[in-house]
């Protein structure tokens, strides 16, 4: 298994060591889904961290780029189900992050309740470098989080921020050293469980959630263009540059006219 799940007192914790980069290909993507599910028979809160150096780095683009229209449209499905499940979970959900927590990464993050930050770590939607969309979460929600400028910026650029330029934007609720970070971690998951009503808690992250989900509402559209997106030449083009490490190659900006 590529997901390890342990259970603490009443928290589930699910770490992620597929490898250096947890990068997200279909069959970890099932198995980050199928342990969510066997964390929400047992646990009170789940945490999400990490084996490895990095929390997410993404989609795995070697696999994207090999997908058919069809394959795509599965791919993004399961990405799906799993954001959604922790955007609706009416159990507190945390992500414990170190390293790069990037594209797929930082939406699954953005996804939890909450997001603990190691110093070391890093977050963005690095996408439009490489030619994808971010459309999994970061373009809908991105911007309710930090705001339309910043979120503009963001996507549009591809910057990386650090764990402070993230906290100080509210991606992130807390900055920690590294070897506070699980720790930092199980403490809000406890104070939830210890002090918070379960019913309270449920109907108030169903009650933020339904203003934030009036921008989840082209999930499906989203999918359909991503996935010609990624059956496109130039996305093909710009992984092969991104995985042989050369320079991206310029290309032409289309106007309206044009």
């Amino acid at each position: 298994m590529t997901v390890e799940l342990e259970f603490e007192e009443k928290i589930a914790w699910i770490f992620l060591k597929d490898s250096e980069m947890n990068l997200l290909s279909m069959k970890l993507l099932r198995e980050i889904y199928d342990v969510l599910l066997k964390a929400d028979e047992r646990a009170n809160a789940m945490i999400i961290s990490t084996r490895t150096k990095n929390f997410c780095a993404g989609a795995d683009v070697k696999e994207l780029k090999s997908l058919s229209f069809e394959e795509a449209i599965k791919w993004f499905e399961k990405y799906l189900d799993v954001v959604r499940f922790l955007r609706s979970v009416g159990k507190p959900t945390i992500a414990a992050v170190r390293g790069y927590c990037v594209a797929g990464g930082n939406e699954i993050a953005m996804a939890c309740d909450f997001v603990i930050a190691s110093k070391n770590a890093k977050f963005g939607q690095p996408e439009v470098r490489v030619g994808s969309t971010a459309m999994g979460l970061g373009v809908q929600l991105l911007p309710l989080i930090v705001g339309e400028r910043r979120a503009r910026e963001l996507l549009l650029t591809g910057k990386i921020l650090s764990a402070e330029e993230a906290y100080r934007m509210g991606l992130v609720n807390r900055v920690v050293e590294d070897g506070e970070l699980e720790k930092s971690a199980k403490e809000i998951a406890m104070d939830v469980i210890e002090n918070c009503s379960p019913q309270a808690f449920r109907v108030i992250k169903s009650g933020l959630n339904f203003w934030t989900e009036l921008s989840m509402i082209n999930y499906e559209i989203a999918r359909d263009l991503t996935s010609l997106v990624w059956l496109s030449n130039e996305f093909r083009e710009r992984c092969e540059e991104f995985l042989s490490k050369k320079k991206f190659k310029p290309r032409d900006f289309f106007g309206i006219n044009r």
